[in-house]
């Protein structure tokens, strides 16, 4: 009804209109654009000059964004009427807003119309064809039509059709970046960020966003590596994607060759190494590490020096008129070759060919002759008398000295059946003259009531005092427990001080370098005035400091020297110093801040540099130096390539040996432990142990985290804690204790481990779940970081990171909070702190206390677990090489001590080494089962050593 009712009025207006223009009807044919219905006519009678309507403005797409209804307006001139025609109905006229105005140029009347769209018209249209209207406007010349305006529904869908996706790209690679915005009305528009900041590609001609709108990068720089974005808009809302992180990552790449190292053979075949490092570049942000090896190896064969010899002399020459003749010889048996040294001596020899007895003038000798025949005979005859009389002279003086020296001596020999039988405290003394000042102990005189005047106590030998003190100390020989009475004899002399003072004491010729460090010190003081008043001075000693350095004067019956609480020892077997000399020996471990280190290119410092002396003394078997290491050694593959340093007189460094690669010019033995090192060496001097990674596996450093606090009570507000990143050996850690104590800090807990992998990622410290209600954090970043290749040097010691709180209140005293540290993408350890920072705790220390610790020197058999008559009788037992193998190689097999054992095979007595080595490995440990397991394995019962403590094997 209300559609025929339109359409009424539509025909009463239209027939007005009629009659008001020219009174008259006309009729018109049904047209297909205004439907079945005669609605209104195609065109009016009008003056013949009006032309048709022209449409100024037509109606324009809209969309209907929410609920708000759209506009569409429409002008046109000259026009006697509008009307919209929506989806091929027309608008109800009272829908139509009319305006109507006189164009002041044309004088055409024009007239603009506008009409409201709501959303429910929109919705309620049926079919596949959108929402549309156009404008018709009638003038006396016919009618114009409109183009078609389209009215649609805006949306906006939440999902994105495809998102980008994150991903890693090496240096300039080109890149794409996908993103389909969701489905939407009008369709999205697109923009790229980085980082939240706009991407606008045509101010970075490296950035390309295609019609797709994909992004594209067309050289990834290491500026890129950023977050992005993809966000679509249009007039109702805007979405965004999920940010795609973008990760330029730069490979590594090796750094040029070194120059060959010199070969290391001295004299024959020999290596010669050179080196490369992953640093051109380095690895960057996950970048895949060189790949080959980071070493080259080429074997090299050195000429061996030659030195010249003398040939035979050659026959006499006739006798000259100055009566002598020559004889000569040449240096070409053999010649020198290749740096050897000249032939020393003289090329001519001459004589007087006469015997004495010159012919140069006959008639002169002819007359002594006739004058003096008897004379030569009385000559002859008093040169012997007088060298009878030099030798009688000789042989007085001789027995005099011989006699004053044995009145000195009061050492008795002792058989080692009766010291084996008397639980190994060997001794006997004769009873003590009362006139002899220079006894050692006067106030305590042996046991005469026993047999043979037999000293039922520990056997002593003397030690001179490091500060200069002329007092002798005791030092126990042997405390060792009952051992079979059928061994070989162990003869033991004891001197006092008269006979020390008249012993030998070494002198050397050292550089100016090793005087420093080089002392000799009498045993007595009476020695050093002795040797002061025929020139001979003692070279001072360096400035040590306590804690970091041990010494003693050591003799032919050795010792050891150990630096407590650090890992640190040498071990100076008996017969090293030559008989009858005495040195003062010393042990130092370097501070860091005064050495060079002896890393170079991607080489890390695994062990304390450590100084051992005189290092121009000569020894006559080799010492055993023990250095803790922190490398990760229990993997089954080889992860380190391990080398041994020492420290030349002008300060650089050089190589001694790399394990694995010994030849039989080696200087020296390396034992590795899990978490130790022992040196098996013939010199002393600055040694130091270092190491790289060997590809492809990354290598592993043991790392010790070490938490500290203020020490109790604190009466601030601040609060700081310190976390130290150290070696995981013992000298490390007692070197941050020293500091921490003179800092007045205290250890919270017991350290903990953690394994640094050479990755080339950061040490990152965090702390979490600080209570905020009473406590604040003055840390601005979320977390703290020590660089890799701090740590992996190692040459910045030590190192560590604060963390400063700050309380509400002096009233609040409890703190709990939890710090993690991990290396990035690697291992990390976690901190569970409660505390109560009022609370004065006890002293805690993972050291261990000085009443367990072994003494800093040990001088003569005390410091050795094997005494030396069993020592002689296994050496005589497996040192000769046998048939079946049972020999010494088998007891390096059974001690794990076979890595290389050339070495040992090159030494005068290798079971006297491999027992050396032994008792290093075995400092402290009073076990002697592995041993004595060992040489029951092997058969050999007539050597097996059975040790007894207190009732146990």
């Amino acid at each position: 009804m209300l559609f025929i009712r339109m359409q009424r009025d539509q025909r009463v207006g239209a027939l007005l209109a009629v009659l008001l223009l020219g009174g008259c009807a006309v009729s018109h044919t049904e047209s297909s654009d205004y439907g079945e219905a005669e609605v209104l006519p195609d065109s009016f009678p009008s003056a013949p000059a009006e032309p048709l309507p022209e449409f100024q403005l037509e109606p324009e797409d809209a969309f209907i964004v929410k609920n708000r209804p759209v506009q569409l307006r429409c002008r046109a001139a000259p026009a006697t009427q509008i009307y919209f025609k929506c989806n091929g109905e027309w608008v109800n006229q009272n829908d139509h807003v009319t305006r109507e105005s006189l164009d002041q140029i044309t004088g055409l009347v024009v007239r603009e119309v506008d009409i409201s769209v709501s959303r429910t018209q929109v919705e309620e249209l049926f079919g596949l064809e959108d929402y549309w209207c156009q404008c018709v406007a009638w003038s006396s010349a016919g009618t114009t039509k409109s183009s078609r305006a389209y009215v649609r529904i805006a949306y906006l869908r939440k999902n994105f059709e495809q998102e980008p996706l994150g991903r890693e790209v090496r240096l300039e690679q080109e890149v794409l970046l996908q993103c389909r915005p969701p489905e939407g009305m009008p369709p999205a528009e697109v923009d790229w960020l980085k980082n939240e900041d706009a991407i606008e590609p045509s101010t970075d001609s490296n950035f390309l966003v295609t019609i797709d709108h994909d992004l594209i990068i067309k050289q990834a720089r290491l500026s890129d590596t950023a977050n992005y974005t993809c966000v679509a808009r249009n007039v109702v809302a805007k979405r965004r994607s999920s940010t795609a992180t973008l990760i330029v990552y730069v490979s590594g790449g090796w750094s040029s060759w070194t120059e060959w190292s010199e070969c290391n053979a001295r004299c024959g075949r020999g290596w010669q190494r050179r080196t490369r490092s992953c640093t051109n570049p380095a690895p960057l942000n996950g970048g895949a590490f060189c790949e080959g090896p980071p070493f080259q190896r080429v074997t090299c064969t050195t000429l061996c020096p030659v030195d010249g010899g003398w040939t035979e002399w050659a026959k006499w020459s006739a006798c000259g008129t100055e009566c002598t003749h020559w004889r000569s010889r040449e240096c070409q048996a053999p010649p020198p070759r290749n740096g050897g040294r000249h032939c020393s001596g003289s090329m001519m020899e001459s004589q007087n060919c006469t015997e004495g007895l010159c012919t140069r003038n006959k008639k002169i000798a002819i007359e002594h002759a006739t004058l003096a025949p008897g004379m030569s005979v009385a000559v002859y005859a008093g040169l012997v008398g007088a060298l009878l009389l030099c030798v009688i002279l000789v042989l007085c003086v001789a027995i005099l000295a011989y006699r004053r020296r044995c009145r000195h001596l009061h050492g008795d020999i002792t058989d080692s059946s009766s010291a084996l039988t008397a639980a190994f405290h060997p001794g006997n003394y004769k009873p003590p003259r009362q006139d002899n000042p220079h006894l050692l102990h006067p106030s305590a005189p042996p046991d005469l009531t026993a047999t043979a005047g037999t000293f039922r106590g520990p056997l002593f030998s003397l030690q001179q005092g490091l500060n200069g003190d002329t007092s002798p100390h005791k030092i126990p020989m042997t405390t060792s427990p009952l051992l079979d009475p059928t061994l070989p004899s162990l003869k033991i002399k004891v001197y006092n001080a008269s006979t020390l003072s008249a012993m030998e004491l070494p002198t050397m010729d050292c550089s100016a370098d090793d005087a420093e460090i080089l002392g000799l010190k009498s045993v007595q003081g009476t020695v050093g005035r002795e040797r002061g008043e025929h020139g001979v001075h003692n070279a001072t000693m360096p400035s040590r400091e306590p804690g970091h350095s041990a010494g003693a004067t050591l003799g032919n019956l050795g010792g050891r020297l150990t630096i407590p609480n650090t890992g640190v020892s040498l071990l100076v077997p008996p017969g090293a110093i030559p008989q009858g000399k005495f040195y003062e020996m010393y042990l130092i471990i370097n501070k860091w801040e005064k050495t060079t280190l002896p890393s170079e290119g991607s080489q890390t410092v695994l062990s304390p540099v450590v100084s051992c002396g005189p290092s121009c003394m000569l020894l006559n078997r080799p010492v055993v130096l023990t250095l803790p290491h922190c490398a990760q050694l229990d993997t089954p593959t080889p992860d380190w390539t391990l080398a041994l340093k020492t420290q030349t007189h002008q300060g650089a460094w050089e190589e001694v040996l790399t394990v694995g690669e010994e030849t039989l010019s080696s200087p020296c033995y390396l034992q590795l432990e899990e978490d130790r090192c022992h040196m098996v060496m013939e010199q002393l001097g600055t040694y130091g142990l270092v190491g790289q990674s060997c590809p492809p596996q990354p290598a592993c450093k043991r790392l010790q985290l070490a938490l500290f606090a203020p020490r109790a009570p604190c009466l601030s507000l601040d609060y700081i804690l310190r976390i130290y990143c150290i070696h995981d050996t013992p000298h490390a850690l007692k070197e941050v204790m020293d500091l921490e104590r003179s800092l007045g800090g205290v250890l919270l807990e017991d350290p903990k481990p953690l394994l640094f992998k050479d990755s080339y990622h950061n040490l990152r410290l965090s702390i979490h779940d600080i209570p905020h209600s009473h406590w604040r954090s003055k840390l601005l970043a979320k977390y703290q970081e020590i660089p890799f290749y701090h740590i992996w040097s190692g040459s910045q010691r030590p190192l560590h990171c604060s963390f400063s709180l700050e309380r509400g209140s002096l009233a609040v005293s409890q703190l709990s909070c939890k710090i993690c540290v991990r290396q990035v993408e690697g291992e990390g350890q976690i901190f569970q702190l409660h505390t109560d920072i009022q609370e004065t705790l006890p002293p805690h220390s993972p050291l261990p206390s000085g009443g367990t610790c072994l003494p800093s020197s040990q001088v003569g058999p005390y410091a050795f677990r094997l005494p030396a008559s069993i020592r002689q009788k296994i050496c005589a037992s497996l040192d000769a090489p046998s048939a079946r193998g049972c020999d010494w190689r088998l007891l390096a097999h059974s001690l794990c001590f076979d890595r290389y054992l050339n070495y040992f095979a090159t030494k005068p007595s290798p079971t006297g080494v491999l027992l050396d080595l032994w008792e290093a490995c075995h400092q402290g440990d009073a076990d002697l089962v592995s041993l004595a397991t060992a040489l029951e394995d092997m058969g050999k019962s007539e050597v097996l050593v059975v040790m007894t403590t207190d009732g146990d094997c």
